[in-house]
């Protein structure tokens, strides 16, 4: 039987965990210091929409802003993107990591030239690296995730799939952790270790195009971030697989047409407008002397077409530009 959907899901969807302490209220300022953000890859709304952010607090703070990032999310791309950063020497940068891992070596020697770093929607796992890290509280986007599921009536037992983007990413890592760990509390079958997509939508089509071969009773997809959602949604719609729930993660322009085609039947939407000013403002408080934050999580909204004319949820819905 189908479920009406709960202010569960959505409620403290704009809520941020800590308060952003005010900045230091001496003669220091940060106008005219040198900023670059870093995005995971360019053309991404997630991405477009946390540069919109960032540009906001940045013309507030009288800072400049310079934005970068690699053609794909890709840490072979990124870091000798990040390694030319260095070189300029900004006073500080904001960066979406792609690896957790290979991306420590040159965040590190950057901070250790002066540079103030903030690290934004991904992370690192080296400790040491981030006067701030400012993110989406990924694991709990992934338990909504599944709960979407259940509210869009999959009953226990039912077969579902999870397609992610690249391992060693910290977000996705996450959102698979979450989105697991309640399938399994709901009884959901996992039919298949965790795919990937590389972030590419064709591959995500192909991916869950061959699922649907293998298990034509199939039932349910998580798909973790905005490209794959956008793959699984083409693969599902080719194969004619009405049945097939699919919740995807991000809230970008073409996923919002594609759960307005039925397509996609949830999308958690996360707070990119939101972390980029605030990556801003603790990059500012870095140069000013002001007081960090050393970790900010954002919550996250789940959109369907039920909710998606609220205000409260339709701001949360990414940009093209800004």
């Amino acid at each position: 039987m189908k479920r009406t959907w709960t202010a569960a899901l959505v409620a403290g969807a704009i809520a941020v965990t800590g308060a952003l302490p005010a900045l230091a209220q001496d003669d220091m300022s940060a106008e005219g210091a040198n900023i670059t953000l870093m995005v995971g890859v360019k053309g991404d709304p997630f991405y477009i929409s946390m540069e919109c952010g960032a540009q906001e607090a940045a013309a507030a703070a009288g800072v400049s802003l310079d934005v970068q990032g690699p053609d794909r999310f890709d840490v072979i791309l990124q870091n000798p993107m990040l390694d030319a950063v260095a070189a300029a020497q900004p006073d500080a940068l904001l960066v979406a990591p792609n690896d957790r891992t290979a991306s420590a070596g040159p965040l590190a020697n950057m901070q250790e030239a002066g540079t103030q770093v903030v690290l934004v929607d991904t992370i690192v796992d080296d400790p040491s690296i981030g006067v701030s890290r400012i993110a989406t509280d990924n694991f709990l986007g992934g338990v909504k995730a599944a709960e979407a599921l259940d509210v869009l009536g999959l009953e226990a037992g039912a077969k579902v799939l999870v397609i992610s983007t690249n391992p060693g990413v910290s977000s996705v890592d996450a959102r698979v952790d979450g989105f697991n760990e309640k399938a399994a509390e709901l009884g959901y079958e996992l039919v298949a270790d965790t795919q990937y997509s590389n972030n590419e939508a064709s591959v995500a089509a192909q991916i869950i195009s061959a699922q649907l071969q293998a298990d034509p009773d199939l039932a349910g997809v998580f798909a973790t971030n905005l490209f794959t959602a956008q793959g699984v949604a083409t693969g599902v719609r080719q194969a004619g697989a009405e049945a097939v729930q699919v919740v995807g993660f991000d809230a970008g322009p073409d996923q919002v047409l594609q759960l307005q085609a039925g397509d996609v039947q949830a999308l958690v939407a996360q707070q990119p407008f939101t972390i980029g000013k605030m990556g801003i403002e603790q990059a500012v408080a870095a140069l000013t002397g002001g007081e960090n934050i050393p970790e900010i999580q954002t919550e996250s909204t789940v959109v369907t077409m039920d909710n998606i004319d609220d205000p409260e949820v339709a701001q949360f819905l990414y940009k093209s530009e800004c």
